[in-house]
């Protein structure tokens, strides 16, 4: 079958998806992968088909006002305080973006679509064309449960009651932003005007089903979540047997005690070279060699002791073992790939998911409390550091995890389960056969 894969954002919004594109080509799917330009080589590299969205959304990221908002946004009120301050700069994008995702669609002509939560414009369009659609993502932020709230609001200890009425507070405030394009979008391609807006239903009210590629080591499945609900582990995109690390970088990693990696992806806010400085001194401080991903728009150090080596980027599958610790921003993909590795984190949170995969990972036993970049120092770094590579609790359970993650087959099981949803035809996977293929996950 034909599946369109539209997601949208950094690297980390990109990269499982390729993964698991690969695994449903290599099932016999024709896979296309719709997302932004800059990413398209990177999609034709792994030979899947690119389907075409601009940089426009993203490009606000590059600059320093979105530098600057990265720095701002550590929960969903800063969020909302940011989008209305580039609410003239953003509406012409979202609108654009929408547009994009319906004229790629219409192109591709897809069986089915799998959708990243950055483009919610992708269960209309599939009620448009007639097909079902499944919500694919690497965070468990969407789906309502009593156990926890939204993750980018407040974690109060008042029960259920909160927990859940905090997924509604999130879903009126995605109304309040997108409704309007999503009504106006939808009235363009003569569909009906829908009574309410609910992201994660049809306009028939059905439940649209949610992929999690996210390790039940890691993230339990909640107990009330519905069946149409999959945890299946974690998507990885492993390099080509053929790569081979720089000779500088495999002499660096062996010439004594392994190092710390530290990479914060494109979050290095309005001054990387302010953070670059704090991590090279705060490495020194510690007494330890380390790794400094530069990364895209990330890191900018100059010049750099013996003791530290600078890489632009390398496969974490490849280089993560090979650390002793792992200092980065939160992002799911680095969170995943440091567990996996078996390695604990010192995680310093900008925005979005990465303040809850700060507290997650300190509530697990593997990682420090986060440390909010605002507050960044090199002491507050290098203690941090000392402390994530001296603790062998820390360390052991740090272990398990990343064995259990090895042990799993988080493409496969998505595979399946994507395979499944697409042979009932869209929605109308019966609670048995969902039961019956959760207990196979």
């Amino acid at each position: 079958m034909k599946i369109l894969i539209a997601t949208y954002g950094s690297r980390g919004d990109v990269q499982p998806y390729v993964a698991l594109g690969k695994g449903l080509q290599h099932a016999g799917h024709h896979v296309t992968i719709g997302t932004s330009k800059r990413f398209g080589s990177f999609i034709e590299k792994h030979g899947l088909k690119y389907g075409y969205m601009s940089d426009g959304l993203l490009s606000i990221i590059d600059t320093y006002q979105g530098r600057h908002m990265l720095e701002n946004t550590t929960s969903i009120f800063d969020m909302v305080k940011q989008n209305i301050k580039l609410a003239k700069q953003l509406k012409p994008l979202q609108v654009a973006q929408i547009r994009e995702t319906w004229e790629m669609a219409k192109t591709i002509k897809p069986d089915f679509i799998l959708f990243n939560p950055n483009v919610s414009v992708a269960p209309h369009i599939s009620e448009k064309l007639g097909i079902g659609c499944m919500l694919a993502t690497p965070v468990p932020a969407f789906v309502p449960t009593t156990e926890r709230p939204f993750i980018m609001l407040p974690h109060l200890n008042l029960g259920g009651w909160y927990n859940r009425l905090s997924y509604k507070i999130i879903n009126l405030l995605s109304e309040q932003f997108l409704g309007k394009y999503i009504e106006d979008f939808r009235s363009d391609i003569g569909l009906a005007r829908l009574k309410k807006i609910d992201f994660l239903k049809t306009a028939e009210g059905m439940d649209i089903p949610v992929l999690h590629a996210l390790s039940e080591a890691v993230v339990p499945r909640p107990s009330d979540w519905p069946l149409s609900v999959y945890i299946t582990g974690y998507w990885f995109l492993d390099y080509e047997n053929s790569w081979r690390p720089p000779q500088d970088l495999q002499t660096f990693v062996e010439a004594g005690p392994p190092p710390i990696y530290v990479g914060f992806g494109s979050m290095a806010g309005r001054y990387p070279q302010r953070l670059a400085s704090t991590v090279i001194e705060a490495l020194q401080i510690a007494n330890l060699r380390g790794i400094i991903a530069t990364g895209w728009g990330g890191l900018t150090p100059e010049t750099l002791p013996e003791s530290i080596f600078k890489i632009e980027s390398v496969p974490h599958d490849w280089l993560f073992p090979h650390v002793s610790a792992v200092v980065h921003h939160g992002g799911a993909g680095t969170t995943a790939a440091g567990l996996r590795a078996g390695k604990p984190s010192v995680i310093i949170p900008f925005f979005g998911d990465q303040p809850f995969w700060g507290r997650h990972l300190h509530v697990l036993g593997v990682g420090v409390k986060p440390i909010s970049q605002k507050k960044l120092t090199a002491q507050k770094l290098a203690a941090a550091i000392k402390h994530v590579v001296s603790n062998p609790v820390m360390k052991r359970k740090a272990k398990d995890i990343g064995k259990k993650i090895r042990e799993e087959d988080g493409i496969g099981k998505a595979v399946t389960v994507i395979e499944k949803v697409m042979n009932t035809h869209q929605y109308n996977c019966s609670e048995k056969d969902s039961a019956l293929l959760q207990t196979h996950l």
